[in-house]
């Protein structure tokens, strides 16, 4: 394999509850389909040995221990809600291991939100074995983060601007999409590999764009390949919801990994 190979992870594919969620007797949530057990969303990329994420959400180190992380060089927050952060704090093994701060990146108003909810990492004096991580405010310009390239793109989730990525000018990841402006699908447009967020196949949301719109975005986009993810149990069983999709396009899974 070259070495300029990169390689996704999926660590989780599941909305904010994820799947099953706690207590429910919807069909999808009793599966035994290994495809319908979804944690929530979160990318792993992993390139010269070197590995970032894009969130941490509260599934983090579940996530992180069933792919054997060894190390990671980053993370990448999309926005602040609880299911894209909430596990900052598992990195302190990966921290330990390094000898080093962790690099973390999002908008100046999403690395605010960590100091509320994590005020214990970001104190003056702090408590021995509380990890440290360093804050990179980012916006709209390019950046380079363990040798990959990102680009951020300008999304909206409902009424809430908050940020996709193209990493390596290849692999666009935008979860939690409701509007994708004009100006950043001009930017997405002829994108290798496209991986978007597909709440479910019906009711309007009011923050989540649904299957039918997900797809509607990758045609105008043009990608080559298109990964769902972001998935609600409403959405249906994998198996079934992947055989009415077209060729180019398919349902993301938990662990699954592509090589680009």
């Amino acid at each position: 394999m070259a070495k300029s190979n990169i390689i996704l992870h999926f660590l989780g594919t599941g909305t904010s509850q994820g799947i099953p969620i706690i207590g429910s007797d919807h069909p999808v949530c009793l599966s035994s389909n290994p495809k319908d057990k979804r944690l929530r969303s979160s990318l792993l990329l992993e390139k010269n040995g070197k590995v970032i994420t894009i969130d941490s959400g509260p599934d983090f180190r579940q996530q992180m221990l069933r792919y054997n992380a060894k190390r990671l060089d980053g993370i990448i927050y999309t926005h602040e809600h609880n299911d894209h952060v909430m596990g900052l704090d598992d990195i302190r093994p990966l921290v330990f291991k390094s000898g080093e701060d962790l690099n973390v990146f999002g908008l100046e108003r999403v690395l605010k939100e960590l100091h509320n909810r994590f005020p214990y990492m970001f104190v003056e004096e702090k408590y021995p074995g509380v990890p440290t991580v360093i804050e990179n405010v980012i916006g709209e310009d390019k950046f380079e983060i363990a040798g990959f390239s990102i680009q951020p793109i300008r999304i909206l989730h409902g009424d809430l601007p908050i940020l996709g990525y193209i990493i390596d000018d290849k692999i666009a990841y935008l979860t939690d999409v409701k509007i994708i402006p004009e100006e950043s699908l001009e930017k997405l447009k002829g994108i290798e590999v496209l991986i978007i967020s597909a709440l479910r196949t019906e009711h309007e949301h009011f923050s989540h764009i649904l299957l039918d719109e997900a797809i509607r975005y990758s045609d105008i986009i043009g990608a080559k390949k298109t990964y769902f993810t972001h998935i609600s149990h409403y959405l249906g069983f994998h198996d079934e919801v992947e055989k009415t999709l077209p060729k180019d396009k398919h349902l993301a899974f938990d662990m699954l990994e592509i090589i680009l």
